[in-house]
């Protein structure tokens, strides 16, 4: 058996070589392994050969020895906490020490000794290594919490939105981004989260209470709207043009006022309404061209008798006039339809000759009232009196030489003779009739 090697170059310089060059097997199956104070029987492996015993105590050698390489490779690369290896270290310290395998125990030793001072030697670049992993799990978070807090306060932003459909929208493809976003610790998490639920909560319970609210509304929107059309049809067969036509217009100022309701709803009804409508305003102007010829001859018909009608005036005889003026008119009221504004015109010309027939009828009237006539003959009888008093006076007055009065007396009788001619004329108009 060759002597152990003295010089260790690395942790893994356990593993370099045979193992098994470190080891023997005797007669009886036992194995043994060579150490610093010479041969160790480490066991047997009863009912295999030789050569199977030995391996099977080099695998129990070889798996320390990786442990050990292992444990060099992760302090050296940074990976492993210095304290957690020095832990390590004197765990595998205490198997080699008890290590029933067979192989290089000596340099097995030695690498496992060398590691407390790689930890040293590392220990600069791990906490490096660990200070430059902090920094980066710090930005890390950072832009973690800045990216969820984002996402909340847009949340929250939108919770009194009444872009149903829009914020919907929205807040799902937060919650999607939130689902994506990296976690947080618990709390921090916990707390975002919590706004970002009560925003979304907050707004669904908006958006449902909204809905509730319209689907009522466009319930009774639609019962009021069934109640216009049912009327709209029942007047679809109507022939009162003028009152219908009104009506019609009535009904779709109400529809109007009535607001919006459920858009499938709407366009029901609607169609209903509008065919009935269109059924009544067809007939109606059906109706309309077939008198369109009646009107025209109407028309010539009217226009002859209110020439007639005009013909009266002068008035020269009241009772004639007036009887004639009666049977014009009643033709005329009787000779048909015409179109609005044409009927118009033409009324206006026999109300202006009913005017002059009535103002006529006023003054016969006045010319014959009794009471007027006897007035007129009390007025007349005093201006006689007055100027024959006056006149009577005036020649008083030259008698007894006073010329000046006399002349004041004669001009006062002068001055009622005038009124006396007017006073007679008028009475004489009385007397005519």
């Amino acid at each position: 058996m060759e002597n152990q090697e003295s010089t260790i170059k690395s942790p893994a310089a356990a593993l370099i070589g045979d193992p098994a060059r470190y080891g023997r097997v005797d007669e009886s199956g036992t194995v043994y392994v060579q150490t610093d104070d010479g041969e160790r029987a480490v066991g047997s492996y009863p009912g295999k050969t030789a050569e199977e015993a030995l391996a099977y105590f080099v695998r129990k050698f070889e798996v320390v020895a990786a442990e050990v390489a292992l444990l060099a490779a992760r302090i050296i690369s940074g990976a492993m906490v210095p304290e957690d290896a020095k832990q390590a270290v004197a765990k595998l310290r205490s198997q080699i020490e008890n290590l029933n395998g067979v192989g290089n125990l000596v340099a097995l030793k030695a690498s496992l000794e060398q590691i407390p001072s790689l930890i040293d030697e590392h220990r600069p670049a791990y906490e490096a290594k660990r200070a430059a992993e902090a920094e980066a799990k710090a930005a890390k978070r950072a832009a973690a919490l800045e990216s969820k807090e984002k996402l909340v306060a847009e949340a929250e932003s939108l919770r009194e939105s009444n872009q149903w459909k829009v914020t919907g929208d929205r807040l799902k493809a937060l919650l999607d981004e939130w689902k994506q976003a990296p976690r947080l610790d618990k709390k921090t998490d916990g707390d975002l989260w919590k706004r970002f639920s009560s925003a979304r909560n907050y707004f669904d319970k908006k958006r449902r209470q909204h809905f509730a609210s319209l689907s009522k509304v466009q319930t009774e929107v639609k019962s009021l709207k069934e109640v216009i059309v049912s009327e709209a049809e029942s007047l679809a067969n109507s022939t009162d043009w003028v009152n219908t036509a009104r009506r019609y217009k009535a009904l779709m100022d109400q529809w109007k006022a009535t607001g919006r309701g459920k858009k499938a709803d709407d366009a029901k009804l609607w169609s209903r309404f509008k065919a009935a409508q269109d059924a009544f305003f067809a007939a109606k102007n059906a109706d309309l061209e077939k008198r369109s010829v009646s009107f025209s001859e109407n028309l010539i018909k009217r226009e002859a008798i209110v020439s007639e009608i005009e013909s009266l005036l002068p008035i020269t005889n009241l009772d004639e006039a007036r009887r004639k003026f009666r049977d014009l008119k009643s033709r005329y009221m009787k000779s048909g339809q015409v179109e609005r504004g044409k009927r118009n015109a033409l009324d206006r010309r026999v109300e202006s000759v009913e005017l002059s027939v009535k103002e006529a009828e006023q003054e016969q009237w006045r010319k014959s009232d009794p009471g007027a006539k006897a007035r007129a003959n009390d007025v007349v009888s005093q201006l006689r009196a007055a100027v024959a008093d006056y006149e009577a006076k005036a020649t008083k007055a030259e008698s007894n030489g006073d010329h000046k009065k006399a002349n004041e007396l004669r001009e006062a009788a002068a001055a009622r003779k005038v009124w006396l001619a007017e006073a007679e004329k008028g009475l004489s108009e009385f007397t005519a009739n």
